[in-house]
């Protein structure tokens, strides 16, 4: 949790990583095994410790929050997204309206999703979790060239 000035009451884990030299995706969804499960931990410890606290809001049965966040791939796609756009937006490089432009650009359009009514925790409460069912693909040849 961040302290009333700001500052984390806790250590941070690493900060993001940064596409190396030879352009490296490190987007959470183009990861596997213990990168993506270190890089799901560093996205949780965002999460949960400064969006949900400072950005969470209310939950209701119009702006839903899933407590199980992490079992929602979709969830996991925009909130790594969000992160790294916060990371940029709000770093030691980042211009004085970034954090601005971060609210505006990215943080309520991606909460927007998120909470409403058919995003990916729609039919979720809190302490009740429901996995959306997700449309059938149809397994075929096509794809094996």
């Amino acid at each position: 949790m961040l302290a009333e000035d700001g500052a984390r009451d806790e250590p941070a884990p690493e900060e993001a990583p940064q596409a190396d030299n030879e352009g490296k995706a490190f987007f959470i969804l183009y990861l596997d095994g213990p990168e993506y499960l270190e890089e799901l931990r560093r996205l949780a410890y965002w999460v949960e410790n400064l969006l949900i606290p400072v950005y969470g809001g209310e939950v209701t049965s119009s702006t839903p929050w899933c407590p199980r966040w992490r079992e929602h791939p979709e969830a996991i796609a925009y909130l790594h997204a969000l992160w790294l756009a916060w990371q940029e937006k709000t770093g030691p490089k980042a211009q004085p309206s970034d954090p601005a432009l971060w609210h505006q650009s990215y943080l309520w359009p991606t909460m927007d999703v998120l909470r409403g009514p058919n995003g990916p925790f729609a039919g979720c409460k809190p302490g009740a979790h429901r996995p959306k069912e997700r449309p059938l693909i149809e397994r075929d040849e096509f794809l094996q060239g």
